[in-house]
Parts: structure tokens; C-alpha cells; sequence
């Protein structure tokens, strides 16, 4: 593949399509709320970050104080919530978000790419058998995979059979179809 770059040519030497991956294999999603769940939570981070490292400054500098404990344990009670908790919740909440989703199909093998709790990409490798749905539908849980969550939006997937194939429903054995089921109606 030869790409012309400011007049001068450009060979490429990948013979692999921009979707796949020499490791983890074909793209197969694409989240797409990837850049604001990276970006909620650095500034998350960084707002907390400051917090510790301002607060205890502006306290001695100003000269603030409460007299009365009950006052103290109540405002850096506040200060705390917003420093540590707000952190961790967003952690929790978004720590199963599938950024992308790669495929392999020699091996019927997924790579999950998520967040972790420093903001890297972490990578997640299982098979399709170690998927499992919840009985129950969860707020932040699409399926399981090896016992850890992970969210996706079945309408991303460009094609829709990777869907079918990750969560199995191309190996379920009930079919159901509705021109029988009209016909075995009809003769009660």
C-alpha cells in the first residue's frame, strides 16, 4: 500500500486492514463514550489531587477554623467525600466500560480493553465460553467474562452477528418461529 505524504511516498508496510490487531485480533466494537469516561474521571483525579494539596494550605493561610467539633468533622467530612469517595465511585462504575473489543477466530477468543484504576488500558482475554449473562438485567453489566463485568452497547456493533456469537446466542438451541407458532395457534 503506497500513500502519497506531502509528495513524498509513503509504503506501508502493515497487510493487516486498520481493524485488526497482530495480538489480539479482529475490532470488532468500538465504544463510543470512550473519551468521556477517560475524561470524567482524570478530571476526577485531578480535582482531588488538588483538593489535598490546597486545602491544608488555604486552612493555614487564612487562618479558618472551626471551634466547635462538631463544625470540623462536618466540613472535612465534605471535603473528603468529594476528594475520595467521588473518585472511587466513578472507579466503580466505569471500571467494566469496554473501550474496544477484538476477536480472534482461530482461537473463539475476546479481548476486552478497559480502563483500570491509574487510567491505563488494561486488556482482558477470554473465551466465549466464559461468557455469562446476568439472570438479571444490571445497570452497569451487559455480560461476564470470568467473573468481571463488562458493559457494551449491542447497537455498536457494525456487525451484528459478533454480538450474537459473544453473548452465544448462535448456539442457543431454542428457536422460536413465529410462522409455527401462528399455525399450532390456529389449530387450537
Amino acid at each position: 500500500q503506497v500513500t502519497s505524504f506531502q509528495g513524498a511516498a509513503v509504503r506501508s508496510l502493515c497487510a493487516s486492514s486498520p481493524h485488526e490487531h497482530p495480538e489480539h485480533g479482529r475490532l470488532v466494537y468500538k465504544g463510543n463514550l470512550a473519551k468521556a469516561v477517560l475524561g470524567v474521571r482524570f478530571f476526577s483525579y485531578s480535582t482531588s489531587i488538588f483538593n489535598l494539596f490546597m486545602v491544608p494550605y488555604i486552612m493555614l493561610k487564612t487562618g479558618v477554623g472551626f471551634d466547635s467539633l462538631l463544625l470540623q468533622a462536618a466540613f472535612y467530612g465534605v471535603i473528603g467525600f468529594f476528594t475520595f469517595v467521588t473518585p472511587v465511585t466513578l472507579h466503580v462504575l466505569t471500571k467494566g466500560y469496554v473501550i474496544r473489543l477484538y476477536y480472534k477466530d482461530d482461537r473463539d477468543t475476546y479481548t476486552a480493553i478497559t480502563y483500570n484504576a491509574i487510567l491505563a488500558e488494561k486488556a482482558t482475554v477470554f473465551h466465549q465460553k466464559d461468557v455469562k449473562i446476568p439472570d438479571i438485567t444490571k445497570m452497569f453489566t451487559t455480560f461476564y467474562a470470568k467473573t468481571k463485568s463488562m458493559l457494551v452497547n449491542p447497537t455498536l456493533f457494525p456487525n451484528p452477528q459478533d454480538y450474537h456469537h459473544l453473548m452465544g446466542y448462535d448456539k442457543s438451541s431454542f428457536y422460536f418461529d413465529l410462522e409455527e407458532g401462528k399455525e399450532a395457534g390456529e389449530r387450537k
